[in-house]
């Protein structure tokens, strides 16, 4: 069973490594992206380690928010347990949601004692949810009413849609009664089923990719995929000495579980408690609101054309400055707080400018890609 770096019992990864994938370097894969010529999920550009100076940052945000993230991560957990019945099957998202289920699984067995599976599948944005993969996890005898989907956060509801739609069209081909909702640690976009928190603060596991994530690269769909088998990925075994993503998940639950303190039980009953009254319904609506009222905003002002190039919160911005070709970095008015700062050392290795606005909504930051047919035409 494929665990990538983590161990076995954690999470069967459902993934079908590759070694025969063409790479393509960054700027390439923009251009064949916003021309239309190849879907990005089709693509995969190379990772490389961390400089020293942004690797430091990783870990301060570690010791940082650490606590913060265990914590919400035990709310999570107990917001599943209390509404799920019998054995629980955590499917969390790759690549972002992979570390999040790890923990969540340790914790929802070890500290509610329930009966927890963890999968980890590909969705990609146009293309849906890997049907195989699905195909697989209920063909173990997993119930459909066990499936719990997880993510690390929303940033404005895209992924949370896709969900919804491909489970939808899933269901339906197979007579099955799968819950399309999501569960996440942070809900910017006010769109998840259930949510610890909807702030937008410096989840430590989205500053890195792979040596965070058990080594692996994020989905990969293109034509050498079979129609029978799970979504690619690569397993970069060549960063084995940098991997981070089994200490950052002993740590994490460690900090969880000693969070419950010698009165264990009366911590687990507040917990429970909050997690009952955790989701305010109307609260929700106002941030989704709120969501679309600054993304129309955004590109009306910086004249984007695509909302996809529009990529809000701390932990979508981040990735778009690890493997998208930015245009610009907004982040909020006022001194640089440290959980955007990893974001402006990578602007400044990179050449990217960096703006700020005063009003970014319920986000710390925005990363704006860069729109290459209108520098092609303004050339």
């Amino acid at each position: 069973m494929f665990s990538g770096s983590y161990r076995q019992g954690d999470v069967a990864i459902l993934l079908k490594p590759r070694v025969e994938i063409t790479q393509v370097d960054v700027a390439t894969k923009e251009a064949l992206i916003q021309s239309g010529a190849k879907h990005y999920s089709e693509m995969i550009s190379p990772e490389s380690l961390p400089s020293s100076q942004y690797l430091d940052l990783f870990h301060q945000s570690w010791q940082r928010n650490g606590d913060r993230m265990a914590s919400d991560l035990l709310l999570l957990a107990a917001l599943i347990a209390e509404n799920k019945q019998g054995p629980i099957t955590l499917v969390s998202l790759a690549r972002a949601g992979t570390p999040v289920g790890v923990i969540l699984k340790r914790l929802i067995s070890g500290v509610f004692n329930r009966e927890t599976y963890h999968y980890s599948v590909s969705i990609i944005r146009d293309r849906g949810i890997d049907d195989v993969a699905m195909d697989h996890i209920l063909s173990q005898g997993h119930q459909d009413q066990s499936i719990v989907f997880i993510d690390g956060w929303t940033g404005k509801g895209v992924i949370t849609r896709e969900l919804k739609d491909s489970i939808a069209l899933y269901n339906f081909s197979r007579g099955k009664r799968i819950d399309k909702s999501l569960w996440v640690l942070a809900d910017l976009a006010g769109v998840a089923a259930q949510s610890a928190t909807q702030e937008d603060y410096l989840i430590p596991s989205s500053i890195l990719n792979a040596t965070v994530s058990g080594l692996i690269s994020r989905s990969i769909l293109d034509e050498k995929i079979g129609t029978e088998d799970f979504h690619g990925c690569l397993y970069y075994r060549e960063f084995e000495s940098a991997d981070v993503s089994l200490p950052f998940a002993d740590d994490l639950t460690e900090r969880a579980i000693n969070s419950l303190g010698e009165n264990k039980g009366a911590r687990l009953d507040r917990i429970k408690t909050a997690a009952k009254t955790c989701v305010d319904g109307n609260a929700t609506l106002k941030r989704n609101d709120l969501v679309e009222q600054v993304m129309r905003d955004v590109m009306h002002e910086y004249a984007v054309s695509d909302i996809n190039h529009i990529k809000p919160g701390i932990g979508e911005a981040t990735r778009v400055l690890l493997r998208r070709e930015p245009g610009f970095l907004l982040i909020a008015e006022g001194e640089i707080n440290q959980d955007v700062q990893h974001m402006v050392v990578l602007a400044e290795e990179k050449g990217i400018p960096v703006k700020t606005r005063a009003d970014l909504g319920p986000y710390q930051a925005i990363a704006i890609i860069k729109n290459l047919k209108k520098d092609m035409n303004n050339a």
